[in-house]
């Protein structure tokens, strides 16, 4: 395992840290974990020096908070840095922020969080944390030892990102969407440069953008891969593309097989500032204008659209309509909708209310995706 800075902090933090958003499921339900495999995951990726852990309030249902405090018994905690979020869309008194951080601390089964964060940071939920008075309560609890250092994560534009960045000093470290697809996206490359110079850790999340990095790509855009002296996974390429920048403190992978983690330790292993070749560089940037001529939806399956009033499988069409693209519009994926997406939960069922759209981090416009989708996958139907 490799070790970069952490901002100003005198502590080194693994290149792959565990994302436990994407932990292995049962009975397809995303609240319904598989913990023995998950629990293996975690301590594989321990035993190969991965030392930090993120999770948050509302990771799988609640549960995977949980999951993770279990899975850092046995002499586990001792070996690594523990993160998670506050969830900022149920705080609405001063009072709350104890009451969801005494809840995190006993569901993870610690009696400190090493890195807090203020869980996805907007123009909408950051005034009324200013207001309620976050950044003194976060004094406090450094200060009596409930958390160790203050950050936030991010989704929203450059501005607010800096306005939040310049507005306490006290902050140590963010975490924000970045990879190559995502450069000029939230708060992409300007962002990462921006936090890095005030002397923030930057936390990174979504490197391979929730997995439609690593899927098989349309013969045009394999054509520039394979047009590459060195051979690599389209995964590895999205990753060591992003440990590849400076800035990076810690990469962030959601792993949801075995088969995930010691792929990704393997390729941390490989990582640092630097090692892409020109040649490396100039075909990503390829790649990332073929996508951009193609269609690329940036849905990261976080799942915070759900549960959609009218019934709609928000990510689960999100995920035909990029196979359709990735694979040169085949037409086969159309009947692979038809025959997966039952009639009640397509996408044809949008009435545009509007409320997926309030809760997507990434502010995607899914009303007018959704009508795309239909166009294409429905017709007339």
């Amino acid at each position: 395992m490799n070790y970069r800075k952490f901002g100003k902090l005198d502590w080194k933090p693994s290149a792959l840290g565990f994302g436990a958003m994407r932990l292995p499921i049962l009975e397809n339900d995303s609240s319904k974990i598989n913990e023995p495999l998950s629990i293996e995951m975690i301590r594989y990726a321990i035993d190969h020096g991965v030392n930090y852990v993120d999770t948050a309030y509302g990771y799988h249902g609640g549960n995977s908070e949980r999951l993770v405090g279990k899975a850092l018994k046995d002499g586990y905690r001792e070996k690594v840095k523990l993160a998670t979020k506050m969830p900022t869309w149920l705080t609405q008194s001063y009072g709350d922020f104890d009451k969801y951080l005494d809840e995190q601390l006993g569901k993870l089964q610690t009696d400190r969080i090493d890195f807090y964060l203020l869980h996805g940071l907007n123009k909408g939920r950051w005034p009324n944390l200013k207001e309620l008075g976050v950044t003194k309560w976060a004094e406090e609890a450094i200060a009596d030892g409930r958390i160790g250092h203050i950050g936030f994560s991010f989704h929203d534009d450059i501005a607010t990102f800096k306005e939040i960045i310049d507005y306490y000093p006290g902050w140590e470290f963010c975490q924000i969407q970045y990879n190559y697809m995502d450069t000029e996206y939230q708060a992409g490359t300007e962002g990462l440069r921006y936090a890095a110079s005030k002397g923030l850790a930057v936390v990174i999340m979504e490197p391979i953008a929730g997995g439609r990095l690593a899927v098989p790509p349309p013969a045009e855009i394999q054509a520039i891969w394979d047009s590459a002296s060195v051979k690599k996974t389209a995964a590895e390429r999205a990753l060591q593309w992003v440990w590849n920048q400076p800035e990076v403190s810690v990469v962030l992978s959601g792993m949801s097989e075995m088969r995930h983690v010691t792929e990704n330790v393997e390729s941390a292993g490989r990582s640092g500032v630097g090692t892409l070749t020109e040649q490396e560089l100039a075909i990503i940037e390829s790649v990332k204008q073929k996508y951009g001529e193609l269609g690329f939806i940036g849905c990261t399956e976080c799942r915070y659209c759900e549960p959609c009033p009218e019934g709609v499988a928000i990510p689960e069409i999100f995920a035909l309509f990029n196979e359709y693209y990735a694979k040169d519009k085949d037409a086969a994926i159309k009947e692979k909708y038809l025959e997966e997406i039952a009639p009640e939960n397509r996408a044809s069922k949008c009435v545009r209310c509007g409320t997926c759209e309030g809760l997507c981090p990434q502010n995607l416009p899914i009303m007018s995706l959704m009508n795309s989708v239909k166009r294409t996958f429905e017709g007339s139907r």
